[in-house]
């Protein structure tokens, strides 16, 4: 989808593309610098690479602890919509379009098709 190789990704942010393989299979972890260093590149959000947990794999995995030692089951999600994946993919599909009057013609449907859908 984004066109960019595991050897381009590598020589971006300073691994081998052995490690770009070893991360996409989950042998090794991503640190939280090296996924920012990704985010970076591939132009998103840092959450774009978490859109996909389910609720019960992020309340395992993100168990925090107040008041000491008990942990709690709140999360917090990204509710914008400018965080969404789908959103991203759209801005990428428009900027491809090759004309600025195709451009254009396509910002007034998706304009003239939400004012509709709020009446």
């Amino acid at each position: 989808m984004l066109k960019v190789s595991q050897d381009q990704l590598a020589n971006e942010i300073g691994v081998t593309f052995q490690q770009i393989q070893k991360y996409e299979s989950g042998h090794n972890r991503v640190s939280a610098s090296r996924l920012f260093d990704i985010s970076t590149f591939l132009t998103c959000h840092i959450s774009y690479f978490f859109e996909d947990f389910d609720s019960a794999s992020r309340i395992e995995q993100n168990r925090t602890v107040s008041n000491g030692n008990s942990p709690t089951n709140e999360i917090k999600t990204p509710t914008d919509p400018m965080l969404k994946t789908e959103t991203l993919e759209v801005v990428r599909a428009y900027w491809r379009l090759p004309s600025n009057d195709l451009r254009k013609s396509i910002r007034n449907l998706l304009i003239s098709l939400s004012k509709k859908e709020s009446n």
